[in-house]
């Protein structure tokens, strides 16, 4: 079965977040639109295999998505399923070396999973992780 959820994020400057992104986490652009005002309208970035999607942040009351910046606070997390443990280490080390904030070192879980987390530039929480739901029904 392909991906059918897609994470859908805000940034108070989505241009850097394609950058943090493929530095950080080594995520692959799928696709960015340019909005008219040259900002992010639209992107798509890959990240193991799996597609997240994000914009500009602004205020419009039909969409009040809005990023952690703009609301002191943080409403919900990614959370990524990785290979196996060594991906997961060096993912981490990639991230600490490229100055993202770990909340979370590598660490095994008392449900089976080894994983870490981190903040992105904007305060969204992404955990990187070996626990698969799929695989745990």
């Amino acid at each position: 079965m392909s991906q059918t959820i897609f994470p859908a994020l805000r940034y108070a400057d989505a241009h850097a977040a394609v950058a943090w992104f493929e530095t950080v986490f080594g995520a692959e652009r799928h696709a960015v639109f340019a909005a008219a005002d040259g900002s992010v309208a639209h992107a798509e970035m890959r990240i193991a295999g799996n597609i997240f999607m994000f914009g500009q942040d602004s205020v419009r009351d039909d969409y009040p998505v809005r990023s952690p910046k703009a609301t002191n606070g943080v409403t919900a997390s990614i959370y990524v399923v990785l290979p196996d443990a060594a991906a997961v280490d060096a993912l981490h080390a990639r991230a600490a070396a490229a100055g993202a904030s770990i909340t979370h070192a590598p660490n095994d879980t008392d449900y089976g999973s080894h994983d870490f987390s981190a903040l992105d530039l904007d305060g969204h929480t992404w955990t990187f992780g070996t626990f698969d739901p799929n695989a745990a029904g």
